[in-house]
């Protein structure tokens, strides 16, 4: 079971094709998601300032359905701003929207270690005997290469294959085609949001009478530590799921409909982590004072995902209200 929203007659296009001729005055206008609150919206440029319309807003002054070929196409824009930055008149839809496929690609090594991973619960799971079948034994041991041919033809008879072992290998090459991009993002975001927290856990300057800092500091500590509890919850609960191998292959549609949604969650929250991830990988040696702007960029992304709701209710109905605020050079609707 996979995501085919191609296979509606009903929507017009597999790109950001609109028919309304509205469409047609904003010239370089780009499909964004909003700064702040991160609204699905078109961006059009008015000489120095921007204009800020969401979607929804731009549905209602033009009377544009959602049931209608442009409404459908809207939507479809809206879900893609999950996956890119930004899309402008023409540019394709990412395939996550349309088939249920990814618009990034993993690594070789990646994809190398999915098929290890795969072929090592196969083996943990039929042959108790098989020992810890590491990559370097599945490469180097014939032995081993031998058991796993023999947890194939089980497999193949357990599932009725007609292409024997060979067949079920190639069951097992599509799981690890699908984890592939599991692996790619546990390398990419949780190791790397791990890495943070020891980082932020590192920091061992003292602030003496700087106790605001000093509470911030803190607080993203243990906040980061929560993402990397939910965070690897999360592979976790992946892994434990691809460990039942042949129950795996027996709802291959299934699984493939998991992973992909687990896949696009985890290259959502890894898209949001990005700019926090590489400002402290490029400058988050030193807590000086030049890093108090970063620190507060990290707790502000940290909180509103991380902190526990009654923390956050307090903390936000604690805080003062801002007096209106001029938007300067952009226009918001």
């Amino acid at each position: 079971m996979q995501t085919d929203a191609l296979a509606d007659p009903a929507l017009p296009s597999d790109s950001c094709t609109l028919g309304s001729p509205v469409f047609n005055r904003f010239g370089s206008a780009v499909f964004r998601r909003a700064e702040g609150d991160g609204v699905a919206s078109l961006v059009i440029s008015l000489g120095e300032r921007l204009a800020v319309v969401p979607l929804w807003a731009l549905q209602r002054e033009f009377d544009i359905p959602d049931d209608s070929p442009d409404g459908r196409t809207l939507g479809l824009i809206s879900r893609s701003l999950d996956y890119v930055a930004g899309l402008r008149i023409g540019d394709p839809i990412p395939p996550e929207v349309l088939t249920g496929a990814a618009s990034w690609s993993p690594e070789p090594r990646h994809r190398a270690a999915a098929e290890a991973r795969v072929r090592r619960h196969l083996l943990a799971g039929m042959d108790a005997d098989a020992g810890p079948a590491t990559p370097e034994r599945l490469r180097d041991e014939p032995a081993l290469r031998a058991a796993l041919q023999v947890c194939l033809k089980r497999v193949a008879a357990s599932l009725g294959l007609a292409g024997g072992w060979q067949a079920a290998l190639g069951l097992l090459e599509q799981i690890a085609d699908e984890l592939a991009y599991i692996e790619a993002l546990r390398e990419t975001l949780l190791l790397r949001v791990r890495a943070f927290s020891r980082q932020l856990g590192a920091l061992g300057v003292d602030w003496r009478g700087d106790s605001d800092r000093q509470t911030t500091l803190t607080q993203v500590r243990r906040l980061a530590g929560i993402a990397c509890d939910r965070l690897g919850a999360r592979f976790a609960e992946i892994d434990r799921r691809v460990a039942d191998v042949l129950g795996t292959l027996r709802d291959l549609d299934g699984y493939r409909h998991y992973i992909r949604e687990q896949r696009d969650w985890l290259h959502r929250s890894r898209r949001a982590f990005e700019p926090i991830l590489a400002e402290w990988e490029a400058d988050g040696s030193l807590l000086d004072d030049a890093a108090r702007p970063r620190l507060a960029r990290a707790y502000q992304f940290l909180a509103p995902r991380f902190m526990p709701v009654h923390e956050w209710e307090r903390a936000t109905a604690q805080r003062p209200r801002a007096a209106p605020r001029v938007c300067g050079p952009v226009m918001h609707w």
